[in-house]
């Protein structure tokens, strides 16, 4: 588990992009780790260098325990691993996702995966999901890295079509 030694980003709870998910009254934390060295890269130029390791790690969500009474905390089986790799020299594109499942070795997810088309249409810089990183989103800002999907998704949502206030001007 040396990756928990890595630079956290963030974590979500019960975070899904299918509008269609069941979560079936289970509920789970996403935490998100990079490699040290593509944090410092990144701080410094708002882009992620070749050789960039970023994990998530999927955790149920307990809420009784100990002197908890209300709210949640992370419970200690992990239920998801995945990796998001940039290799240039290795990968069409630049990066790969490999999905792990128990002790065996992981295979690169098919680059025709949905997963693919996702972050390339949504994410805010290079395949990634800067937006949901709130100490990186600054950087990539100021140093104009934004990916222009990104630009034009949050241009959207902050014109609502129908008259209606969008949730973030709010």
């Amino acid at each position: 588990m040396k990756y928990r030694e890595w630079m956290y980003l963030t974590s979500g709870i019960d975070m899904s992009y299918n509008p269609k998910a069941d979560m079936a009254g289970m509920s789970m934390f996403d935490n998100v780790f990079v490699n040290p060295a593509a944090y410092r890269a990144f701080k410094e130029t708002g882009t992620w260098p070749d050789k960039t390791v970023m994990v998530l790690e999927n955790r149920g969500a307990q809420g009784r325990g100990s002197i908890n009474l209300r709210g949640h905390f992370q419970g200690g089986e992990i239920m998801g691993f995945e990796v998001h790799v940039r290799d240039e020299a290795k990968t069409p594109g630049g990066w790969a996702f490999y999905e792990f499942d128990g002790p065996k070795p992981a295979e690169q997810v098919p680059v025709t995966a949905a997963c693919y088309l996702c972050h390339e249409e949504h994410a805010a810089v290079a395949t990634t999901f800067v937006q949901f990183y709130p100490t990186l989103l600054p950087i990539a800002t100021e140093k104009k890295t934004l990916s222009a999907a990104y630009l034009k998704e949050i241009a959207a949502e902050a014109k609502p079509s129908d008259g209606a206030v969008s949730p973030s001007a709010k």
